[in-house]
């Protein structure tokens, strides 16, 4: 087995991400604390600039009408069975650095699995935009950190740099989509699979 840690991709847009960070964090808090969370997301105004002309591809495929329409269903099914309603989210100009940048902020400080559930809960609970940099200042708030940093993360360009960083692992862990799950040489893709990482995970330990 790889000396590498045992990790999980997840994104703050992804209905799928938000059930397995549910069912991770309820029913396998002992797995949670001990893997590594690495953020996975469609780069923004800002990463997409930085990294427009390097020979990083990522892997997103636009999503198509009939898709979206699916996931609308399959997620609504999901969540009634574990007894959650969606309040889903609409967004007009969707720019997923805002979010995800703030994140690595609140991980500096030890509280990313707290702001990624208040970031949850806003978007997929409470139906806000998480590309409105208010609604991230407000998640940073009640995460117990500085809201206008937070909300702001997009402008600094340190945390920038860190964040073009973070969208080059995808390509060098052979991440393709969210929910994704590894650990040593398995890969787990889809929030079904999560039983499974949860019991390789365990099993090592």
């Amino acid at each position: 087995m790889s000396a590498e840690p045992a990790r999980w991709y997840f994104s703050l847009r992804s209905p799928y991400s938000w059930l397995a960070f549910r069912e991770l964090t309820e029913n396998a808090p002992d797995v949670a604390e001990r893997i590594e969370w690495r953020p996975y997301w469609e780069p923004g105004g800002a990463t997409a600039r930085l990294l427009a002309g390097t020979d990083v591809r990522l892997p997103y495929v636009p999503m198509s009408k009939e898709k979206h329409l699916y996931i609308l269903q399959d997620v609504k099914r999901l969540a009634t069975e574990r007894g959650l309603t969606v309040a889903w989210p609409v967004d007009p100009a969707p720019d997923w650095d805002i979010a995800h940048l703030g994140w690595l902020l609140a991980e500096d400080a030890g509280r990313g699995r707290e702001y990624v559930g208040h970031v949850y809960r806003a978007r997929f609970e409470h139906g806000l935009d998480i590309s409105e940099r208010s609604v991230i200042a407000a998640v940073g708030a009640e995460t117990g950190l500085d809201p206008d940093v937070v909300g702001n993360a997009v402008d600094d360009p340190a945390v920038l740099a860190r964040g073009v960083e973070a969208l080059r692992t995808l390509g060098r862990d052979g991440v393709f989509g969210v929910p994704f799950f590894l650990h040593g040489a398995d890969r787990f893709w889809g929030s079904d699979r999560l039983a499974g990482f949860v019991a390789s995970v365990r099993a090592a330990a």
